[in-house]
């Protein structure tokens, strides 16, 4: 079975995986949710993913992380590639959307059960795992469901009302990876769910299948999802793909400390930098050029770029 697919149980120490070194460069990737347009933090992630896959001797793809059909939209979709190319970022094939891949994501939890894992039916709620591990955030799965018999297991897929969601046994597995912007890294990774309730696939299990599918080895993406890096690393084992490299850049904060969301109408391209600095004003953010520089281009950011000298801390933006 692949590094970090069988897990340790009882009183066995957890499994330590380091993550391995990609033999040869595929690509790097944006894959932004098409639900708002995208606001400044968005687009400094964007413009970094695309630097440092260059930098690197990548190209960056563009994918659309749209299996919310409640919140997404092709609409939506077509705004935010506007919004990257009017800031220099290119991709050389035509996009991706999620929600036309999902055959990909059923092929991928057939190989998942094939390979021989225990893939189970779980019932338990949010509110049920913070009860089981009220201090500890990342909330390892306490085997409530995994540990069921069979029989158990039938029983309550014929009483109860409520669908369950389904989780793949990958036990406790403890990961460490080498963050190109944090630094040495490790985590915990436990059960993950890999399809909910209602029948929609995970984004744990559609970007690692999504990745792997598409030759994507450099992953650069906010630092508010480094927590999910675990979980991602024991998917690729357990599917005997090779891991990226990950990379996570810190978030924007408004001038309250507060975090960007598209959702609660912060700063984008269609309410700032219509001077013409918005590239301008990102640059600077990366200490790549001055604020006021209108005609700077992606590819002299690029010329300036060094991954080296990223700040690690978050970037307070006040819109002027």
């Amino acid at each position: 079975m692949p590094g970090g697919a069988l897990a340790s149980r009882g009183m066995t120490p957890p499994l330590m995986a380091k993550s391995p070194t990609p033999q040869s460069h595929g690509f790097g990737r944006y894959a932004p949710s098409p639900s708002g347009r995208l606001h400044v933090g968005n687009l400094r992630t964007a413009l970094l993913a695309w630097l440092i896959a260059h930098h690197t001797g990548r190209e960056l793809l563009l994918r659309f992380e749209d299996l919310d059909a409640d919140r997404c939209s092709p609409e939506i979709a077509t705004g935010q590639e506007q919004d990257l190319a009017s800031l220099g970022i290119t991709w050389p094939q035509e996009p991706v959307f999620q929600s036309l891949r999902t055959d990909l994501y059923e092929e991928a939890i057939g190989t998942l059960r094939a390979s021989g894992l225990d893939l189970y039916p779980c019932w338990c709620t949010r509110a049920d795992l913070a009860l089981a591990a009220p201090h500890d955030p990342q909330r390892p799965y306490p085997g409530t469901c995994r540990n069921l018999s069979e029989a158990k297991r039938k029983e309550r897929l014929e009483v109860e009302e409520r669908k369950p969601a389904l989780r793949v046994d990958l036990g406790d597995v403890e990961i460490e990876w080498d963050d190109m912007i944090l630094g040495p890294q490790v985590g915990r990774s436990s059960d993950p769910i890999i399809q909910r309730a209602d029948g929609a696939f995970t984004y744990n299990l559609a970007v690692v299948v999504d990745d792997s599918s598409q030759g994507v080895d450099q992953i650069v993406r906010g630092d508010d999802l480094a927590s999910s890096v675990p979980v991602q690393a024991a998917l690729y084992d357990a599917l005997a793909s090779p891991r990226p490299t990950w990379g996570h850049v810190p978030l924007v904060l408004d001038p309250s400390g507060s975090r960007l969301s598209k959702r609660v109408g912060s700063t984008t391209l269609e309410s700032w930098g219509r001077d013409g600095t918005a590239l301008a004003q990102l640059g600077a953010s990366l200490g790549l050029c001055n604020k006021t520089e209108q005609a700077i281009t992606s590819d002299q950011l690029l010329e300036r770029f060094d991954l080296g000298s990223i700040n690690r801390e978050p970037w307070t933006f006040e819109s002027e």
